[in-house]
């Protein structure tokens, strides 16, 4: 997905002209705690709550409160991936889209990307989830395709968390199995660390198993 194909038609930006009390009411309309400023319909920077409310007189213009306003945003066609870098980096709750000449063109925000993420098939589609642990220099996506799908087995999305000070990273898997116990005994074969599993299997065991405790006490 494209930052253009992400752009929310509910959140409409504020002008130079806006007081900061507008602000803060739009802001609590639009459950957020930025949003971006234009001028003469210029993009001109993105305003927080934090900001406004450091200022003494609400009543007076943005261009009077602020003499400048961070520029954070993505290009239309930056990757979604992009997207979420940029609001994570600058720890925004929405972030403008702006064409290669820098021209607003909207924004999109948390919820929204959130929401369509949520919604992709990968996603909502049942199976269960595995996460590994490994060292950088150990990972191999073939490798890892090839334990999965010798189990009849799929991967419908992967995600990698690293950290600077660490040689490891954690790999998220989500398969299209709902139980994992045969694929987690395949990778432990193959000296992988299972970090976690989230699987029906697990869920059944463990419920099987407070159903015969009851059982077995109420026999007593």
């Amino acid at each position: 997905m494209r930052a253009l194909s992400l752009i929310t038609e509910d959140i409409p930006p504020l002008t130079h002209n806006d007081t900061g009390e507008r602000a803060l009411n739009w802001m609590d309309e639009f459950k957020v705690s930025h949003l971006p400023v234009l001028k003469d319909g210029n993009f001109v920077g993105v305003i927080s709550e934090t900001e406004v409310l450091n200022k003494m007189d609400l009543n007076k213009p943005l261009d009077e409160l602020f003499q400048h306003l961070p520029r954070p945003y993505v290009n239309a066609g930056d990757h979604i991936y992009q997207v979420l870098s940029k609001i994570a980096e600058f720890k925004l709750s929405l972030i403008p889209i702006l064409n290669d000449d820098e021209n607003y063109l909207g924004c999109t925000t948390v919820h929204h990307l959130m929401t369509l993420i949520a919604n992709t098939g990968s996603i909502k589609e049942n199976g269960g989830i595995l996460v590994l642990e490994m060292a950088r220099s150990d990972y191999s996506m073939s490798e890892i395709a090839q334990i999965v799908e010798s189990n009849d087995a799929r991967i419908l999305s992967s995600y990698i968390m690293s950290s600077p000070d660490s040689t490891n990273i954690e790999l998220t898997l989500k398969l299209n199995k709902i139980e994992l116990d045969r694929i987690i005994r395949t990778f432990e074969r193959y000296d992988y660390i299972i970090k976690a599993s989230f699987q029906k299997s697990n869920e059944n065991d463990d419920m099987q198993f407070r159903y015969d405790s009851l059982m077995n006490y109420l026999n007593l």
